[in-house]
């Protein structure tokens, strides 16, 4: 019986891929061929990966891109080191599909399953798990690549379900490894009241016009036509961050993160909730918070849903009295050097170009620092502090999900030879690790003493030289910051 089920779906198998081959498709034939060739090893997905990344200029489609390419990599992998050894399935015969539609080069390969329909199935899904925006945009072309294989004779229709279903299954498996952003819990808490401020009444926004941010400009006044939007050039950033908090009954900020640490330490002395609007290179902070588009903080600020956070202290700060304040990272070491350099280069070459710049010619030198950790002379490498636990590091740090923990993410690079392995070693690592080159703690206060004159200190992107001695701890809970409830 089995034998006869089997033979029964092998017979509709071909009877559906001769109707296909047989039909007529108007268009067609100058286009599948051609796309059912571009997918070969990948490279159409690679290509629309690199599109949406540079397209849509955001975490999300970065994140989508990231997560479909991933997807197909699995994908591939499964396919052509189990599926294709499992079942070896000849191809289908040439006679009824006509000659124009047929593939230049015949696969050699084993018919089943397809690997073209499981890398781009597997790369349409892991956008679209991702955003269903660029989902939608790619599924169209997934499927167009799918049917090419029929189309051009290089698998049976069976071939293509069964390489589909793998892909889907390959997205889903590496969304139950790495959870996309949605699944992930709230990063604010708790929640806090602040003002509904409808259409953005009585909110003033400062954009600091040196972050690039003139588009996200006219968002928010599209967003929120009766906030009053004030740009001005990065000397001025302070001085209208002051004026705005007199005016208003809550601050806005667009800027990189070293604008909105300004802006953070302006409306704790004052009393205001901020409004953080996604305008900089890297918007650490508001990517940690959820916001990822001008419409998410348009819609707390107009509903009024807010949350508190930590805000992370050194002192004594820049002014040598009071305290200086991180909103994500605080540090000693090679990484203010390495932030100098790139700032230096990325007006020339570009963020990304200039941070591998940088990191080379920083670690190609003898940069320790020699300073007193917790009673404890040391030669270090990098002493890092992040507001709030990290779940990685990275070249880069990781992603935060609680924002109001309490903690300091202290981490430290010891000196030696060979920095790059170090700080590779501690990157590798992760949080709450120790080794003979690298330790992760969780603190509350650090005291950092013995600091050698001109040290650079660098936090939220801003360098400055470091004191003599000085204090890490946290004001718990000190800012409110608006944040959509539903993301």
């Amino acid at each position: 019986m089995t034998d006869t089920f089997a033979a029964r779906l092998d017979s509709l198998d071909r009877r559906v891929f001769r109707s296909v081959a047989g039909r007529h498709w108007p268009g067609a034939d100058p286009v599948l061929p051609r796309l059912s060739r571009g997918a070969n090893h990948g490279l159409l997905w690679l290509g629309a990966a690199a599109g949406i990344a540079l397209l849509g200029r955001g975490a999300k489609s970065r994140r989508a891109a990231l997560r479909g390419t991933v997807s197909l990599g699995l994908a591939s992998a499964a396919v052509n080191t189990v599926g294709k050894h499992a079942v070896r399935r000849q191809r289908p015969g040439l006679d009824s599909v006509p000659v124009v539609r047929r593939l230049k080069r015949q696969p050699f390969t084993t018919s089943f399953p397809s690997g073209h329909a499981a890398s781009a199935a597997a790369f349409a899904t892991g956008v679209a798990l991702e955003s269903k925006g660029w989902g939608a945009a790619v599924a169209p072309v997934a499927a167009a690549v799918a049917l090419s294989r029929v189309y051009t004779g290089a698998h049976y229709p069976s071939d293509v379900v069964v390489g589909a279903a793998l892909g889907v299954g390959a997205a889903f498996a590496v969304r139950g490894l790495v959870p996309t952003r949605a699944q992930l819990p709230s990063p604010g808490r708790p929640y806090a009241e602040a003002p509904a401020l409808p259409d953005g009444q009585e909110l003033v926004v400062v954009v600091n016009r040196a972050s690039g941010s003139a588009d996200t400009a006219s968002l928010v006044r599209d967003a929120l036509p009766e906030a009053a939007v004030v740009e001005c050039d990065p000397e001025e950033v302070e001085g209208e961050l002051e004026k705005a908090a007199g005016r208003c009954r809550a601050l806005g900020v667009l800027g990189g993160d070293g604008t909105v640490n300004r802006a953070a330490a302006i409306a704790v002395h004052h009393g205001l909730p901020l409004a953080v609007f996604p305008g900089g290179t890297l918007n650490h902070f508001a990517y940690d918070l959820g916001i990822e588009h001008v419409h998410d903080t348009a819609r707390a600020v107009t509903e009024g849903d807010a949350v508190r956070v930590d805000l992370g202290r050194f002192t004594p700060g820049p002014d040598g009295k009071t305290p200086g304040h991180f909103l994500n990272t605080f540090s000693l070491g090679v990484y203010p050097e390495l932030v100098r350099e790139r700032e230096h280069w990325s007006p020339r070459i570009g963020g990304w170009p200039a941070g591998v710049l940088a990191a080379l010619k920083v670690l190609r030198g003898r940069h320790q620092l020699d300073a007193e950790f917790e009673g404890r002379r040391r030669s270090l490498w990098l002493l890092f502090a992040g507001n709030g636990m990290y779940e990685q590091m990275g070249p880069t740090p990781g992603h935060r999900r609680d924002l109001a923990d309490g903690l300091l993410d202290v981490r430290i690079v010891h000196g030696g030879r060979t920095p790059g392995l170090r700080l590779l070693g501690a990157a590798l690592a992760g949080p709450l690790s120790r080794s003979p080159f690298h330790a992760a703690e969780r603190r509350r206060r650090v005291r950092v003493a013995g600091i050698a004159p001109g040290t650079p200190l660098a936090f939220d992107g801003e360098v400055t030289e470091a004191p003599g001695e000085l204090t890490l701890d946290k004001a718990a809970e000190a800012l409110r910051v608006y944040r959509p409830k539903a993301l």
